[in-house]
C-alpha cells in the first residue's frame, strides 16, 4: 500500500499526507464525514481508508484502523517472501557459475566468492572466520527442533565469541521454541545471544561482522559459499534485518490467532494450504514432520467443518485463514448441513 497515491498526495497509508490524517482522524472518531470534505484528500480514497456509506452516498466511512494494519503487515510480508525469493536465485546462479569451471572458476573468483567443498572445510573456514570476528555474528537456523548434536557442534565457535564479547542474533523457525536443548544453549550462553522466531525463515546463513556470509551450496549441505564481495554480504545483511524486525523474541509467547480452536501453527498451515502447497513443502517450510503437519490439517478440518480436502480449502478462504487472522463468528463455525452438496 506504501506505493499508491495521486500525483499531489504520492504517498501511502503509512505516512499519510497533513490534510489526509486530519479527515481521516475525524471520520474515524465521528463514524463518517461527508464526502465533500474528502474531496481536496483523494488519496484516501484511492487507499481505500474511506469508501461510501451505502445509506447515504453523500457521506464517507472510514476503513478501521485493524483493517489498514492488516494490509499494511500483508504488504510488508510479501515484501520479505520476494526477498526470499531473491536470495534463493542467487544462491543457485552461484553455484551454477562456480560449477563452470570448476576448481580453476572458484581460485579466479578469489576471496570474492569461495566454494567450500566438504564438512572439514566447511568447519574450517567458519573457525577462521570466528578467530577474525570482533563484533557481531547474525544466523538464520532454518529446520525447526534443534537436536543437541547440532548445537554442541557449534558450541566452540560460539563460547569463544562470547569471551571476546562478540554480540549473536540468531533466527529459528517457531517450533523450535519447543526443543530443550536450544533452551539449554541459550541459558549457556547468557545474555551474548538473543534469538527470535518466525513460521518460516530463509535457508541457512551466519554472517560474521558484516563482511564475510555462509550459505549452503547444496541441498545436503555438504558444500557451502563463502562470500566476502560486499554487495553480496550487505543484501543478505538487508535480509536478516528485514526478517529480525518482524520475528517474535523467544522469551515472548506467540499472538494467539484471535480464532477458537486454532492455533498459530494451524493457522500457518491454513495459509500454505491456500497457496496450493503440498504437505511435504509445509512440513518443510514450517521445520516441522509431515506427520505433525498432516495431524494439523486433520484438526483444521475437524474445527471448520469440513468433510473433504477441498472443503477445507474453501472453509479457509471463508474465514479468512488464507490471510492474517480476524475472529470467527458463530456462524462460521456452525458445521455445514451434511445432506448439503458443501458437505459431501
Amino acid at each position: 500500500m506504501a506505493g499508491h497515491g495521486t500525483d499531489e498526495h504520492p504517498h501511502g497509508a503509512d505516512r499519510l499526507c497533513e490534510a489526509g490524517d486530519r479527515v481521516y482522524s475525524r471520520a474515524v472518531r465521528r463514524g463518517r464525514v461527508p464526502r465533500r470534505d474528502a474531496e481536496p484528500v483523494p488519496c484516501l480514497l484511492e487507499l481505500a481508508l474511506l469508501h461510501p456509506d451505502p445509506d447515504d452516498m453523500d457521506w464517507l466511512v472510514p476503513t478501521s484502523p485493524q483493517e489498514v494494519m492488516t494490509r499494511l503487515l500483508r504488504g510488508v510480508y510479501d515484501e520479505i517472501s520476494a526477498s526470499q525469493r531473491r536470495v534463493g536465485s542467487a544462491v543457485a546462479a552461484f553455484e551454477w557459475y562456480a560449477g563452470l569451471g570448476g576448481r580453476a572458476a572458484a581460485s579466479s573468483e578469489g576471496m570474492a566468492i569461495r566454494v567450500l567443498d566438504g564438512p572439514s572445510r566447511i568447519q574450517a573456514a567458519l573457525d577462521e572466520a570466528t578467530a577474525a570476528c570482533t563484533t557481531e555474528v547474525l544466523t538464520v537456523q532454518p529446520g525447526g527442533i534443534r537436536r543437541e548434536h547440532e548445537l554442541s557442534e557449534g558450541l566452540h565457535r560460539a563460547l569463544a565469541l562470547r569471551g571476546r564479547g562478540v554480540r549473536m542474533r540468531d533466527l529459528y523457525n517457531h517450533v523450535a521454541r519447543h526443543g530443550q536443548g536450544l533452551l539449554n544453549y541459550l541459558e549457556l550462553m547468557g545474555d551474548a545471544v538473543e534469538a527470535r522466531t518466525l513460521d518460516e525463515v530463509i535457508d541457512r546463513l551466519i554472517l560474521f561482522d558484516r563482511t564475510v556470509a555462509f550459505i549452503p551450496a547444496n541441498a545436503d549441505r555438504t558444500m557451502a559459499l563463502e562470500l566476502r564481495h560486499p554487495g553480496l554480504v550487505e543484501y543478505l545483511v538487508t535480509v536478516f534485518e528485514r526478517l529480525w524486525r518482524l520475528a517474535i523474541p523467544l522469551t515472548a509467547p506467540l499472538p494467539d490467532t484471535g480464532i477458537e480452536g486454532i492455533s498459530h501453527r494451524e493457522q500457518s498451515i491454513a495459509a500454505l494450504l491456500a497457496e496450493g502447497h503440498q504437505d511435504a513443502v509445509i512440513a518443510e517450510r514450517l521445520g516441522i514432520s509431515v506427520r505433525t503437519c498432516r495431524a494439523h490439517i486433520a484438526r483444521l478440518s475437524e474445527t471448520l467443518g469440513a468433510a473433504s480436502r477441498t472443503q477445507l480449502g474453501v472453509r479457509i478462504a471463508q474465514v479468512g485463514l488464507d490471510g492474517p487472522a480476524r475472529p470467527l463468528s458463530a456462524a462460521e463455525l456452525t458445521l455445514p448441513d451434511q445432506g448439503s452438496p458443501t458437505a459431501r
